[in-house]
């Protein structure tokens, strides 16, 4: 099974989960089944390139995708593709998969969704989705 973090910058296991999931730098994708892990750029229309991140993920072959929370639209389309969202992860990739295997992330729902996606809005830039502005995920 292929899980997805997106990450702060060049990826890989001991990155940073990246606080917004459409405008981080990669994406680390980790195969859970032997422990392998792969980085891809994010080269959605968020970062200057074609597609979004859900369409780039499924393409990835991912089953999940491991998250600090995105908004209701993003849930919807993950949901469309497959691939199940849970929202809450903090840490590193590795913290991210810890906190999934013990089962400690929320699945995603349209009650935990980030309200807040304005990208110019002060608090959610400085705080990034997950945190108590807007419900605590």
């Amino acid at each position: 099974m292929k899980v997805a973090v997106p990450t702060a910058s060049e990826g890989g296991p001991e990155d940073n989960v990246g606080q917004h999931f459409g405008r981080t730098l990669t994406y680390t994708i980790v195969d859970i089944d032997d422990g392998s892990f792969e980085v891809i750029p994010n080269t959605s229309r968020h970062m200057g390139g074609v597609g979004y991140p859900p369409e780039i993920l499924h393409k990835a072959g991912i089953d999940v995708l491991l998250c600090r929370g995105l908004g209701t639209k993003a849930i919807h389309a993950f949901k469309s593709l497959g691939i199940d969202v849970y929202v809450g992860a903090s840490g590193t990739v590795k913290d991210a998969l810890n906190q999934y295997k013990s089962a400690s992330l929320l699945r995603a729902s349209e009650s935990n969704a980030c309200k807040q996606h304005a990208f110019r809005n002060p608090a959610h830039d400085k705080e990034g989705c997950g945190k108590g502005h807007h419900g605590g995920i």
